[in-house]
């Protein structure tokens, strides 16, 4: 039934350093169906960085031309909006601009019938004015706990887009519950993994970074965005503490990370290329979550877990109650001594077999079987509208 359909997906930017959800689904889904990928504004205004003018050079660029090829089945295009979204005409502009563009770029699904797809909620403007057959809404976070966001814009559009969407998918657990009470089609999707991907940091053949290499051991690592989120106190004490071990830090910094910096025995890559972090987990000897305890953390579904699992490395992480659910396998901590403990723990006690446990802890967590799932409910919530039309 799918095969007359073609999606409009609204993600997370698609040449972000890090790669989230919004990008797993979008490449599976592109394995079964057409997607025209459409980059949305960022959740918070542009700052005055060479990054961010960067950025938004790039998408102001992107937007005057076609929507590309990227991968088989799969167009991206961007659509920017202007941030300043309480100005007086901005809203009206962001709506009348939006959908013109939107729907000039799905002239590449062809006659394909249209699903329109939200990631994030700020575009959600545009859900049921698409010409749709039907709309999903596939939450991964709490996006009004984000940092620099307005919050109550940012929740009143999470809310109206529960509210109008046809099927919504909640990635945390934290937030099924209230999703369901807003619209009764709701459904929990946590998020999966890419098994083969991670378990190359156990494949002999895989060789660790050039700057990883010499490392003095053991190795503390941690890959992702290092942003306000981030306990940095955290791990500048550990360092401290263990001056004579390595903490590799691997992927963009988006807040000031100068005290990590000025120590020696800590060492921050940047942003490395996706494909490239089973490589740098390789030279990993326990692998960290080092998140602080706010809203935005308290409701995710941290997508990091299942990917150190992946990697079989030891892992030591704050407590937070979906990681909590995998204690069997890692070590949780209260606080900075049970995380220093847990680290000591988690270095002395690892194994061949304790690895391996780790890695078939997520084995058939994989996005293709997630995003499997997904699939069959909107094929089934089609099948019901098809039924109610022809009835």
């Amino acid at each position: 039934m799918l095969n007359e359909y073609g999606v409009v997906y609204f993600g997370n930017d698609w040449y972000a350093e890090n790669r989230t959800s919004s990008h797993h689904v979008a490449e599976r889904l592109a394995r079964t169906l057409p997607v025209l990928y459409i980059d949305s504004p960022g959740l918070r205004a542009p700052q005055a960085s060479g990054r961010d003018l960067r950025r938004a050079l790039r998408k102001i660029r992107a937007t005057l031309r076609a929507p590309i090829l990227i991968k088989p089945n799969l167009w991206h295009c961007t659509v920017p909006q202007l941030p300043f979204r309480r100005m007086p005409g901005v809203e009206w502009l962001n709506r009348i601009f939006g959908r013109w563009a939107v729907r000039r770029a799905m002239r590449v699904l062809g006659d394909a019938k249209p699903i329109s797809w939200f990631v994030v909620p700020h575009p959600g403007f545009l859900a049921q004015r698409l010409g749709e057959q039907l709309c999903v809404y596939y939450c991964i976070d709490d996006y009004a706990a984000h940092p620099g966001v307005d919050t109550e814009l940012i929740a009143a559009r999470d809310d109206e887009l529960t509210r109008c969407a046809d099927l919504v998918f909640v990635a945390p657990p934290a937030l099924v519950a209230a999703k369901q009470m807003v619209n009764t089609r709701t459904r929990f999707s946590p998020h999966g993994v890419d098994v083969s991907l991670f378990a190359l940091a156990m494949d002999p053949a895989t060789v660790v970074p050039a700057a990883a290499q010499g490392l003095s051991h053991p190795v503390v690592g941690y890959f992702g965005s290092i942003h306000e989120w981030i306990d940095l106190e955290l791990i500048e004490w550990l360092a401290r503490e263990r001056p004579q071990w390595t903490f590799l830090l691997v992927g963009h910094a988006a807040t000031n990370v100068s005290r990590l910096q000025a120590l020696h025995n800590v060492m921050l890559v940047g942003a490395q290329p996706y494909a490239s972090l089973p490589a740098w987990a390789k030279a990993f000897d326990v692998a960290i979550i080092p998140y602080r305890h706010n809203r935005q953390v308290e409701n995710a579904n941290p997508l990091k877990l299942r990917e150190y699992l992946a990697t079989g490395k030891p892992i030591v992480s704050v407590s937070h109650p979906e990681i909590n659910k995998f204690a069997r396998w890692i070590e949780i901590a209260e606080d900075r001594d049970a995380f220093l403990s847990g680290l000591e723990r988690a270095l002395n006690s690892n194994s061949a077999s304790a690895a391996t446990e780790r890695m078939l802890s997520v084995a058939d967590q994989t996005w293709d079987s997630r995003v499997a799932q997904v699939l069959e409910e909107v094929s089934s919530a089609l099948a019901r509208r098809q039924a109610c039309t022809s009835g």
